[in-house]
This record gives structure tokens, C-alpha cells and sequence, in this order.
């Protein structure tokens, strides 16, 4: 989970993340929503590789509900931790698992009436009540009874001891891109709701919107939401550094950094790295850098990444290796072992966007970022 930055405290490589900038988007989904409308915090996959303890920690401190998970072991990593709020796991549940929900007081996903039935029973042994949300699917695909078989699912459920039905939820499939259905989905699990509703049977917690629908689909907020990559700083319709939220800009939290290494020069026609990718073309000077693709930073940015050092922008040279990254700075160019160096984010007034390599290389930033791995000590400022 989280890693202990004492253990790699002197490492050159770090990911920097502000506190106040997670606190400051958080603000903006509060803004979006308003106030009757409950913020359950994605947490997931270590928070988005931005840590889950810290980022738990930090989001319910701003007012987050609830934290969302996708994994059993995440939430109870969280148990341990110390963290007492609300925590709904998100993912199809393996059934095996029901007692230690149960045994650590997180709410479940229900995706069919035979996991209802499973829930059920482990529920009534252990003279426990499993408190679950109900998975409708809208047009994702993923997990979840499909909205035109889903009243069935939910009366069936509602029949069954042990069971506390908190809340039904939905994912939006192409929010970012895809208004129209969108508002195909909206209208699927408006109705699903709205069955509930005069059966009186309506529970707590009605939920849909991801960050796209947040910020996209208003219709889509019903009671609760699902904030994710946006709590982090990104925009999932695109980058877009002028776009303000009444008056706030979301500001991506991670800064990742490392410090020269090595620096040598090199003639011209000597081949660079792992399988000799690039060439120098003239006499230059090659610097060092210690991280790689086992940290996160992709192989894909071999000969096409970009980094930052002294103000100036150098590319990536040669296949990136698990553990070292070459960079051409030029015969112009100046490095020294210890000075600092920019991969993504902000650091003394360069910039590099986390977007700008992810479009390099054909991927997201919620996969880039999730891939920074835990040898890459997180470092917490404000």
C-alpha cells in the first residue's frame, strides 16, 4: 500500500504531491455538487498512486463522506490505518470474502442476486448485517444486473435477511466523450431510482457520476458522487490549463523529480543505451538519470520523452531502462550530479504536463500515474 518514505529517504527520485492543491480540487467538486450532495473519494490503486493512506486521510479531513475502493484489501489496509469512515468496495466481490467485510465493518457491492444470496447467508451466520450497494448496469458492461432486469434483482434482495440495502449505483461509460449517451445512462438509472422510490424502498445513497459526469452531467449527481482523477488534478475531458470551475483551477498534485546522476560526453555515431535506439550525431553530452520503467517511467518514452533541468527542456535518448534514463543536453547544455530534473509537473517555473507524455505514448493519466511505483518515495508538502 503506502509506502514508508524513511526507507528511502535519500532517494534522488521522488513524487512530490501538495496537500493544499488535493484540498483545492476537492473544493471544486464541492462547488460542482453543492451542498446536499454526499463526495465519496476514489481511493483506489494506492489513490492513484498519490498514496491512500495520506490521501484518505487528507479528503476526509476536507470533508469527503465516504471513500471508494475497488478491492477488499484496500479497504481493510485503511481499517488498519486507523481510518473509521465509511468505505464502500466498488468491484465485484468474491464471495469467499463476505466475513472479513463483515469483520471490518465495510460495505459491499452487490453485482447479482446470487451475491446477494452469498452475502445473505454469511450475514445471518455470524448474526451480522452486511450493509451493501446495489450494482445497476447502465451501459458499461462491466459488473452489475442490467437496469431492464434490475427491479427483479432488487426486490429479490430487499427479501433477504442480514442485508441493509445503503445504496444502488451505476459508472458512466463514456461521460468524456459521449454526451448523448450519457444521458442514455442518466435516464436508465433515473427510472431505476424512481421504481424504488414509490415502492418506498429507496435507500440512503443514490450514486453515478464520475469525475466526467461531475463536471460534464449535472443530471447525473443525484445524491452522492464518485470523484476520482479530478481530485488529483486532471480534467478528464482534456487538457485545458485555463479552465476555471467558478473561479478555481484544478491543480494536478504530483510532481515527479529525480536529480542527475551521471554526465560524460560522448562522440558522435556512438550508440545510446539498450539496443544502441539513438545515435548521437555529433560530439554531445549524455546525463544520467536514476529511474526507469521500474518506477513508472514508461519504456514507451524512449527516444520520446522530454525532461526538465536549469530551466531548459532536453529530450530522452535511447531505450528507457528499468532503472536509469539517458538525456541528450547538447554541447550548449549544463548539468551537474545533484541537480534536480522535471519528468512531469511544476518545478521553478518549468512545466512539463503529466497530458503532454501520456499523448507521446497512446495512454492516460490515470494509467501513468497509477503505474508510479512504490520504490518512488512519496514526499507530502503544502
Amino acid at each position: 500500500m503506502q509506502i514508508n518514505i524513511e526507507t528511502y529517504q535519500n532517494r534522488p527520485t521522488r513524487a512530490e504531491i501538495s496537500l493544499g492543491r488535493i484540498r483545492n480540487n476537492f473544493e471544486i467538486v464541492r462547488s460542482l455538487t453543492g451542498p446536499n450532495v454526499k463526495i465519496m473519494a476514489m481511493v483506489k490503486s494506492n489513490a492513484y498512486g498519490h498514496g491512500i493512506r495520506t490521501m484518505s486521510e487528507t479528503l476526509l479531513d476536507a470533508g469527503a463522506h465516504y471513500l471508494g475502493v475497488a478491492y477488499l484489501e484496500e479497504a481493510v489496509y485503511l481499517r488498519k490505518s486507523g481510518i473509521t469512515a465509511p468505505i464502500l468496495v466498488c468491484g465485484a466481490i468474491n464471495t469467499d470474502q463476505v466475513e472479513e467485510f463483515l469483520e471490518h465493518d465495510i460495505e459491499i457491492t452487490s453485482s447479482s442476486f446470487d451475491k446477494s444470496v452469498a452475502i445473505s447467508e454469511v450475514a445471518v451466520r455470524l448474526g451480522k448485517t452486511a450493509r451493501v450497494h446495489l450494482k445497476i448496469d447502465t451501459g458499461m458492461e462491466r459488473i452489475g444486473v442490467h437496469w431492464y432486469n434490475a427491479e427483479r434483482f432488487i426486490e429479490r434482495t430487499l427479501e433477504l435477511p442480514g442485508i441493509s440495502v445503503k445504496g444502488i449505483f451505476s459508472h458512466l461509460a463514456r461521460a468524456e466523450s459521449d454526451r448523448e449517451f450519457t444521458d442514455t445512462q442518466v435516464r436508465r438509472f433515473g427510472e431505476i431510482a424512481a421504481f424504488m422510490a414509490r415502492r418506498n424502498v429507496l435507500p440512503e445513497l443514490v450514486h453515478l457520476a464520475n469525475s466526467a459526469g461531475i463536471i460534464g452531467s449535472p443530471g447525473s449527481h443525484f445524491n452522492m458522487v464518485r470523484p476520482g482523477i479530478m481530485l488529483y488534478g486532471y480534467n478528464p475531458f482534456g487538457y485545458d490549463p485555463n479552465h476555471l470551475f467558478l473561479g478555481r483551477k484544478l491543480q494536478p498534485a504530483m510532481t515527479l523529480k529525480t536529480k542527475v546522476s551521471y554526465f560524460k560526453v560522448v562522440p558522435a555515431g556512438v550508440g545510446i543505451s539498450y539496443n544502441h535506439s539513438y545515435t548521437t550525431k555529433s560530439q554531445t553530452r549524455i546525463v544520467t538519470l536514476p529511474i526507469g520503467y521500474g518506477d513508472g517511467y514508461s519504456r514507451f518514452l524512449s527516444n520520446r520523452g522530454e525532461v526538465a533541468m536549469r530551466g531548459k527542456r532536453y529530450p530522452v535518448v535511447g531505450n528507457v531502462c528499468m532503472d536509469q534514463v539517458m538525456v541528450d543536453i547538447g554541447m550548449d547544455g549544463t548539468a551537474y550530479n545533484g541537480d534536480d530534473v522535471l519528468l512531469f509537473g511544476e518545478m521553478n517555473g518549468s512545466v512539463i504536463p503529466l497530458e503532454s507524455l501520456c499523448d507521446k505514448i497512446g495512454t492516460i493519466t490515470y494509467e501513468f500515474l497509477c503505474n508510479i511505483s512504490l520504490r518512488v518515495p512519496r514526499i507530502y508538502v503544502e
